[in-house]
Order: structure tokens, then C-alpha cells, then sequence
């Protein structure tokens, strides 16, 4: 039975994800800053372990905790919206630390013992700012553009050693906690000069066209870790798959 390990799952993708693999017969280690035994099913193929992937010495001891894994995914992150001019600098490094750095400490957590044992899949979950430019999220889009290119010269790194990496890009999402997992409001970050121009912005993101669901990340996540052949990318949701087709 193959394990998987899944950052940020104490609410939006992570939590559905964590729930998917747990249905589909994986033993699932299901991480989170502040671990709650009350949000997944009891199960003996799941444990939860705390994970700040901010923290070396916090990563270095989920994963000696977990043993062996098959597939890591990398979901854990912070939102950010609003005028790139009023978005505090010591804020986009955390937004950094854990959208960026965070996921690269831990594929290199991983990395040695999927190399030596010649198998394993990391999925890198982005977002689909990353496939069209939008506005009011310039800082939050580079922190995941990052991960993008990252993702895609690792893949033939690690391919080398039968070792796969893909991208997972979901699209907006209005029922996950993307707005409030941050310290910062987004009124705060819309100064009055850009008022006028975030309204109509603001507008459309309370009744956008087309949006993602949880489920629909899962159901991506599932389909990248299963995918034993080239592709590299997954979006997730109609909203993502509609932009990576316009692209």
C-alpha cells in the first residue's frame, strides 16, 4: 500500500485531498501547522503530524516521523490580494518563505529516498495566476510563478532517477480560506488611489463565471500522482482548464 504526505490539510485543498487519497486506499500523512484529529475520517491508514514548512527542524522531524514515502505534495501556502505598492516587503518574504521556499525545503526533504529507491512523485500545487496575468495579486503570483519553473527543470533532474515532479494549478476558489490565511486585510492592501481600479475587480470575484472546487483539486492531485508518463502540468478546476486551453 503506498503512503502520501500532504502539506497545508487542515482546511480548503489539503483537507479534500488528504480525504481523497484516504478513500482511494492510499495510507495518507495528512500535515498542518496546528494538527486536529476531528476534521478526517478515523482511519488506521492515516496519522497527522505538525509541520511548519517554514522550519527546518520542523521538517527534518515530520519526516523522520513519517517513514518511507511514495508521493509528497506540496500544498501548504499563503494567499495574498491587493496593490503590490501597499504590500509590506517583511510580508512578501513570508509569503516567499512558505509559497517558495517552503515547498523547495521540502522536495529536499524528500528527494534522497525517492532517488535511491528509484521511485516517487512530488506534486507542486501552484495556482492559475500562473497562466494568465491578473491583477492585484503580483506578489502571490511570483511566489507560485517561482514554483512553476522550479517544478519544470527538477522534473529532468529527477527523472533521471525515475523520480517524477508535476503541477497542480488551480483556479479561484471562493469557498476555501485563500483571503484569510494571512495577517494582513485585504482593505488595508487597497490604498485609496486604487480604489477605483480594484472595485470592479472586486466585483467579479463575487460572481466570477467560473470557479474551482476543492473536489476538482483533489481529483487533479490524484490524476498527477497516478500519471506515470511526461505530462508536467494538471489545472484544476474549469476556470484553470479554461485558461490553460486559451494559453
Amino acid at each position: 500500500m503506498q503512503t502520501i504526505l500532504i502539506t497545508g490539510c487542515s482546511s480548503g485543498y489539503g483537507l479534500e485531498t488528504a480525504r481523497h487519497f484516504l478513500a482511494g486506499g492510499w495510507n495518507v500523512i495528512a500535515t498542518m501547522r496546528s494538527p486536529r484529529q476531528d476534521i478526517l475520517p478515523r482511519s488506521e491508514r492515516l496519522r497527522i503530524l505538525p509541520l511548519d514548512v517554514t522550519s527546518q527542524q520542523s521538517i527534518a522531524a515530520t519526516i523522520e516521523a513519517a517513514g518511507p514515502i511514495d508521493a509528497l505534495v506540496n500544498n501548504a501556502g499563503i494567499g495574498v490580494v491587493g496593490a503590490f505598492e501597499a504590500t509590506p516587503i517583511p510580508h512578501i518574504r513570508h509569503v516567499f518563505e512558505t509559497n517558495t521556499l517552503g515547498v523547495m525545503a521540502m522536495t529536499q526533504a524528500v528527494i534522497p529516498q525517492m532517488r535511491e529507491r528509484r521511485a516517487g512523485v512530488i506534486v507542486n500545487v501552484t495556482s492559475s495566476a500562473t497562466l494568465a496575468a491578473m491583477p492585484l495579486a503580483a506578489a502571490y503570483t511570483a511566489s507560485k510563478q517561482a514554483i512553476e519553473g522550479f517544478t519544470g527543470s527538477l522534473a529532468h533532474e529527477l527523472g533521471y532517477f525515475n523520480v517524477r515532479a508535476k503541477l497542480v494549478e488551480p483556479g479561484y476558489a471562493p469557498t476555501t480560506r485563500f483571503a484569510h490565511n494571512t495577517s494582513l486585510r485585504v482593505e488595508d492592501l487597497i490604498p485609496q488611489a486604487y480604489a477605483d481600479f480594484a472595485a470592479p475587480i472586486f466585483a467579479n470575484f463575487a460572481r466570477p463565471a467560473m470557479t474551482t472546487r476543492e473536489t476538482d483539486v483533489a481529483e487533479a492531485v490524484w490524476a498527477a500522482v497516478r500519471d506515470t508518463g511526461g505530462r508536467l502540468r494538471f489545472p484544476a478546476g474549469a476556470d484553470a482548464v479554461a485558461l490553460a486551453n486559451a494559453g
